[in-house]
């Protein structure tokens, strides 16, 4: 079999090789970083809060409740930080094992449906599509729903391509309930059911029974998570005379659900976005398009269920997030996969085509010298390009060893491409993604970590103000809470600043010689002495100031 890193035929060796490969990729790094924003430092809190406090069932940020995320991949992260006790170990563990999880489950529908080298040629494919690694290696729910979302259509497609199996059946239905309480858009996953029911209509051989009495085993699987989460939490809400539990379940219930959908306020883009994303965010292997085209036809011609099903069910995606004015790129990640399984039996023969391979060889001939100049400009001392570098990325002192960096990922680019040549260009390929991803992630983690995460920000608080102080934050984000080095105090998350920064000064003077504030400096009202205000610099993107009792302006 011939893979993407040119091994013999070996089933066997194939494998592993696959999944060496796959575990390098996405895994390393794990535990040199810390939550980045956007969203990580926020799911970290509340995963981190909820094991600190044992209150579980409502999510908090702070002291507010968190509304716009069901708690799924937020329990994940704190059971996982309850296991391990490090928080850089388990905020990624979830995105990081739910990418395995991906990728087995399109490596083994491949070999059920067609054989070993479709699934395993359909696993690579995805392993190197950009927007799946680059989403795996991130704490955001993402990675998590597309699991399931995925393990859903597997066994939904095991059941109506190689069954009837009404185990499949509800397990495909139960994965879509755990999708909902992941994100909300579980149910998408149910839409391979609409392909599969025309193709019985039309007459088309292949596909299993939808009908009969079993039929009310998925309906009834896709409540029991659900009813695990929504019992529990209305009857807490019922019991509760609390006016914020009881706008967390009308917010969590219809604004982030159906008005999301229906009426979103924010993230607007135009019909045609998901194309572009498509045809960007899922290279190398949308390159495959032009080649894959013609056989997709021909099945489909021939009544192939196999290729019906799954195609179908991506167009069905697209066009579901498309009708819905707001959207973000990582709402059309879940149909990546299947994309991938459905060009998963001609990737062979397409990749020994000598264009394909000369495009995939330019493709890594041009990302790595891309990289190399990049790192030698700013190693040379480019001062531009530098100072672009370091106001991107807030790092003042870091730029330099962000440029040898670039260069050495560039370098091995280069010899990997020179070595493998355009006949090989797959392979090429491969090495060079590899190398970047790996090499981003081993150097550039810890270079970016402080400036990135904020720690730095919140050490040079904790160090200004010394061990004995206590800390407030005004007009803070999560990962200011996320990285102080000791319990600080806030004043609600989405209140106006003004009122935050009110109610923080009259905190601070009841003990006006031991109690600091934290505050962007957008939310810093006029009359603030800022001759004893302190400076502490630029953290994401935000200037930021520590202010004793003295500097602040006091209100009746």
């Amino acid at each position: 079999m011939h893979t993407p890193f040119a091994l013999k035929n070996d089933d066997s060796r194939s494998a592993w090789l696959f999944w060496l490969v796959a575990t390098v990729v996405l895994f390393a790094g794990l535990g040199l970083r810390d939550p980045w924003p956007a969203d990580e430092p926020r799911f970290a809190l509340v995963a981190r809060q909820m094991v600190e406090s044992g209150q579980w069932l409502f999510p908090m940020r702070g002291d507010e409740l968190y509304p716009d995320k069901p708690p799924l991949f937020m329990w994940l992260q704190a059971a996982f930080y309850a296991l391990t006790g490090q928080l850089r170990v388990a905020f990624l563990l979830p995105s990081l094992l739910a990418a395995l999880g991906t990728l087995w489950l399109v490596r083994d529908l491949g070999r059920r449906l067609w054989s070993a080298q479709a699934g395993t040629y359909a696993a690579w494919a995805l392993l190197f599509a950009l927007q799946f690694t680059w989403q795996a290696k991130r704490a955001q729910i993402d990675p998590t729903v597309t699991f399931f979302i995925t393990l859903s259509v597997y066994s939904l497609l095991r059941h109506l391509l190689r069954g009837p199996d009404w185990r499949f059946w509800a397990l495909g239905w139960f994965a879509a309930g755990l999708g909902v309480i992941s994100k909300g858009v579980g149910v998408v996953a149910l839409l391979v059911l609409l392909p599969a029911a025309w193709a019985q209509w039309r007459g088309w051989n292949g596909v299993a029974s939808m009908r009969g009495a079993k039929f009310w085993l998925g309906p009834v699987a896709l409540l029991l998570p659900l009813a695990l989460w929504l019992v529990p939490m209305l009857l807490a809400v019922n019991a509760s005379d609390d006016p914020a539990l009881r706008a967390y379940a009308d917010n969590i219930l219809l604004k982030q659900t159906a008005k999301r959908y229906a009426d979103p306020w924010h993230h607007h883009q135009p019909f045609w976005y998901f194309i572009q994303i498509a045809l960007t965010q899922w290279l190398p292997a949308v390159a495959a398009l032009p080649w894959v085209l013609r056989p997709w036809r021909d099945a489909l011609r021939a009544r192939d269920a196999r290729i019906l099903l799954p195609l179908a069910w991506v167009a069905l995606v697209l066009l579901f997030f498309s009708l819905s004015s707001g959207k973000r790129e990582v709402y059309i990640m879940p149909a990546l996969p299947m994309l991938c399984l459905a060009m998963g039996p001609y990737l062979p023969e397409i990749l020994a085509k000598a264009w394909p391979r000369r495009i995939a060889f330019g493709i890594a001939l041009g990302l790595s010298a891309l990289l190399a100049i990049a790192g030698a400009m700013v190693v040379l001392g480019e001062p531009g390009f530098e100072r672009t570098l370091e106001d991107a990325r807030g790092v003042a002192h870091g730029a330099d060893p962000l440029g040898a960096m670039l260069l050495a990922i560039g370098a091995f680019g280069l010899a990997a491409v020179a070595w493998l040549r355009a006949g090989r260009g797959a392979a090429a390929l491969a090495w060079v993604l590899s190398g970047l991803w790996v090499g981003v992630s081993l150097i550039g983690y810890p270079l970016l970590n402080d400036a990135s995460s904020a720690r730095g920000l919140m050490q040079r608080a904790g160090a200004r103000i010394g061990p004995e102080a206590e800390l407030g934050l005004v007009a803070w984000k999560e990962q200011n809470l996320l990285m102080a080095d000791r319990p600080a105090q806030t004043f609600g998350f989405l209140r106006p600043a003004d009122e935050q920064l009110r109610d923080a000064q009259a905190w601070q003077a009841q003990a006006p010689a031991t109690r600091w504030l934290l505050v962007e400096r957008a939310a810093l009202s006029a009359c603030v002495d800022w001759s004893q205000a302190e400076n502490l610099g630029i953290s994401n993107r935000r200037e930021w100031w520590l202010v004793p009792a003295r500097a602040a302006c006091q209100h009746p």
